[in-house]
């Protein structure tokens, strides 16, 4: 089944999305303020340069880890590594439009967007057809067992292919279920308030918008959009295990990478096989678009955001006084060197997590983006956090979580055939359950080092923090002896059509 059913427990955080973006003009902290990326706004709620040159850096691994690997290993599951990288190499073209600007990206990711909804949506139905309706689903689903499950080189254990008595269970066991549901509710919760409010790829669209009336609405249309995974991912991806139990379901690490070159599992192919063998030529053709038209608009985003990071929080550091062009030529170069790293790591994709790909982007988003919330959200709601605090909060949580995320790398992740030698003191915990720990960590460092330090004077903080979002006085940058860009809210107001919006949410 398609990433082992587990988005469709995630689903269950969407459900209240649209509901809460009904009631932006209550819970919507907007800042008017000329910024292009989210460490911007750092520098300018704590000053210096540090936490944002932190940021910068950890954001553009993270692209590697959890975005550009991973795009490619969905690309298609049963390619070599080395056909992987030659086609991927040819498609390096793709850089010449979301380099030319953040327009063509939100053009074309709109269109696809249409695209890929109604091409999923037939294909829906095209997989219930076949197998006879959901009633016939959840009875066919529990005993689509593979008919390969032995091997002379390991003892495998019935768990290892028989589908989980809970597998129709939203809300699963809090100490064995494969994602306990208060980790779900609370844990996936943290990752959420980091990717979705904090994130360059996903916020730079509300920086972008024209007004806040086209960001709300904006907003509003994606969380309803966030509700059809379920419907046209999950389900038909469960309908490909019961179609196609032996590859889908495979257990044997011989059998799995014979078909999907991979020992693991075969799981991550679910989708693309129900494409290519259950429809029509015709549709057929029109889904392998859309899967393309899906590869496409995530590595266009990634890619201008990635960019934009580099350009304009790193490079301009080293070259201040670049020229637009010189700066053009950076990002596509940083770019190819993007690509480089990411291929490179597509055999770790591959085999981490028990080569399920929504596990592996969830559990380094755990150990990596815990931190970067609480960060964001205590700047924003607590004016008593000072940059010593933000700084050390950062620091110390990055290695904690580097911590468990390195120490999985070295031992493996492992399986249910081949189990992972790792203590269980590190990598027993689940990993939603350990970002609820490091983000508490976090907070816990920064207050307690805010506290013992100088605070930020209210004049530094004007239109930042959430006490202070209504104050009308002009504000002086922390930096202003260094620059003379200081936030005047009158003329914010008058260039309200041309400023850049960043929306937090409760």
């Amino acid at each position: 089944m398609l990433w082992d059913f587990m988005i469709l427990s995630c689903c269950v955080i969407y459900l209240a999305i649209p509901s809460g973006l009904s009631m932006l003009n209550s819970f919507c902290f907007s800042l008017l303020l000329k910024v292009v990326t989210m460490p911007e706004y750092l520098k300018k709620r704590f000053g210096g340069d540090r936490i944002r040159m932190y940021l910068s850096v950890l954001s553009l691994f993270m692209y590697i880890f959890t975005k550009i690997s991973v795009r490619l290993v969905e690309t298609d599951s049963k390619t070599t590594f080395k056909r992987e990288l030659d086609r991927f190499l040819k498609r390096t073209k793709l850089q010449g439009y979301p380099l030319s600007g953040l327009a063509a990206v939100i053009y074309t990711d709109t269109l696809q967007t249409i695209i890929m909804v109604v091409g999923s949506f037939i294909l829906m139905g095209f997989s219930f057809n076949e197998i006879g309706g959901y009633n016939a689903l959840e009875e066919k689903y529990m005993n689509a067992i593979t008919t390969k499950t032995t091997d002379p080189l390991f003892n495998i254990s019935e768990k290892c292919y028989t589908p989980r008595a809970d597998s129709f269970h939203l809300f699963r066991d809090p100490i064995n279920g494969d994602l306990p549901w208060p980790a779900l509710i609370f844990g996936l919760s943290v990752l959420a308030i980091w990717y979705w409010c904090t994130d360059q790829v996903i916020v730079q669209r509300c920086l972008s918008a024209k007004n806040m009336s086209h960001v709300k609405a904006g907003c509003i249309l994606c969380g309803y959009l966030k509700l059809l995974p379920m419907y046209l991912m999950v389900f038909p991806g469960m309908v490909s295990r019961v179609l196609y139990t032996d590859v889908i379901g495979c257990v044997v690490p011989s059998v799995c990478k014979q078909y999907c070159d991979t020992e693991v599992g075969c799981s991550n192919i679910a989708y693309p096989r129900l494409v290519v063998k259950l429809m029509p030529q015709g549709l057929r053709g029109l889904m392998l678009s859309v899967m393309l038209a899906s590869l496409m608009s995530s590595l266009t985003s990634i890619f201008n955001s990635a960019s934009t990071l580099f350009t304009m929080d790193l490079y301009t550091k080293i070259r201040p006084h670049a020229k637009e062009r010189e700066l053009m030529l950076a990002g596509r170069v940083f770019i190819l060197v993007l690509i480089g790293i990411s291929i490179a790591w597509i055999p770790i994709v591959q085999t981490a997590q028990s080569g399920q790909l929504f596990d592996y982007i969830q559990s380094i988003t755990s150990y990596l983006g815990p931190p970067i919330a609480a960060i964001f959200l205590l700047g924003i709601f607590i004016k008593r956090v000072n940059e010593q605090g933000a700084f050390w909060g950062l620091i110390i949580g990055l290695l904690i979580g580097l911590s468990r995320m390195i120490t999985e790398f070295v031992y493996g992740t492992g399986n249910c055939v081949k189990p992972s030698n790792c203590p269980w003191i590190i990598c027993g915990i689940h990993y939603l359950y350990f970002a609820l720990i490091l983000f508490g960590a976090t907070c816990i460092i920064v207050l307690g080092v805010s506290l013992i330090t100088k605070p930020i004077d209210d004049v530094h903080l004007y239109r930042l923090c959430w006490s202070l979002r209504n104050r009308k006085e002009e504000r002086i940058d922390l930096d202003a002896g260094n620059s003379s860009n200081n936030d005047n809210d009158s003329e914010a107001e008058d260039d309200e059509g041309n400023s850049l919006m960043i929306y937090f949410f409760e």
